[in-house]
């Protein structure tokens, strides 16, 4: 499915149907400290109902939920769906996930005691999406927003990388990120408190391999409206580029959290 956002990328077209095989192989990437920052948080522990939006091919729902959770995933893209179904049945997890946008959760007949959205709120159109989540959540539920971005100004590969993407890709705005906090949309505020928020910085070990899949699986790439052809021009010149580094290395990432709690 095709998502424009004035927003994001200038408004260009983009399609995580179009990743979704490389999402599904190289974007379950989060360390154990993010796991555990969330259970520290008392969210997706034992006895919650858990509904991940935007859950992708479902990293956040499969690796919490060794913590009893009850999860539910929603994503836009069926395609990623499909994926996280099959990610999840192979490895015997009863996780429920459905194709459905974030602004059209309203409907759902279920209620919860966490929302959780992971690298994906910035797509939402926050007027829609914020009376919802406030409407499916039992009494005293929280949402949380997290994120996890590498920092191209601190670390060397991760640098060199985005320029490349922006060879190609000028108009993504992926570009660029520093460490910061989440900033809470101003909808969310009628609805709810701010709970807990932080940052800090992760490692995430890599492969030339995994590092150059992890790529070609974003939006500036494998997700982009770039033709076939410029997506392997990409990739040459990438896996050029890291030929020059080790086998095996760390990329320095930070990641963002704000956890708020229904009025």
């Amino acid at each position: 499915m095709e998502i424009s956002r004035t927003n994001i990328d200038n408004g260009n077209k983009f399609d995580w149907g179009k990743a979704s095989a490389d999402y599904a192989k190289y974007r379950d990437i989060y360390p154990e400290e993010f796991y555990k920052k969330l259970v520290e948080l008392g969210l997706g522990i034992k006895g919650q109902k858990v509904l991940d939006i935007g859950t992708g091919t479902g990293v956040l729902p499969r690796n919490m939920y060794r913590f009893g959770a009850y999860w539910t995933g929603t994503d836009i893209s069926e395609e990623q769906i499909v994926q996280a179904k099959l990610l999840s049945e192979n490895s015997c997890m009863d996780i429920a996930f459905f194709a459905c946008p974030a602004e059209k959760l309203g409907d759902i007949d279920s209620r919860f005691d966490v929302l959780t959205a992971c690298q994906c709120y910035w797509y939402f159109e926050h007027e829609k999406t914020a009376p919802q989540f406030a409407k499916l959540l039992n009494e005293g539920g929280k949402v949380a927003f997290l994120m996890m971005n590498w920092l191209p100004f601190e670390d060397e590969i991760a640098g060199k990388t985005e320029e490349l993407v922006l060879k190609y890709n000028p108009e993504w705005s992926g570009k660029g990120d520093t460490m910061k906090p989440i900033a809470v949309p101003a909808a969310y505020l009628e609805y709810f408190d701010v709970e807990a928020s932080g940052e800090f910085l992760l490692p995430v070990h890599f492969t030339r391999e995994s590092w150059n899949g992890r790529i070609r699986a974003c939006r500036g790439i494998g997700a982009s409206s770039l033709t076939e052809e410029q997506k392997s021009e990409w990739e040459k010149e990438h896996l050029a580029m890291l030929a020059a580094y080790p086998q095996e290395f760390d990329i320095m990432h930070y990641a963002a959290y704000v956890v708020l709690k229904k009025k």
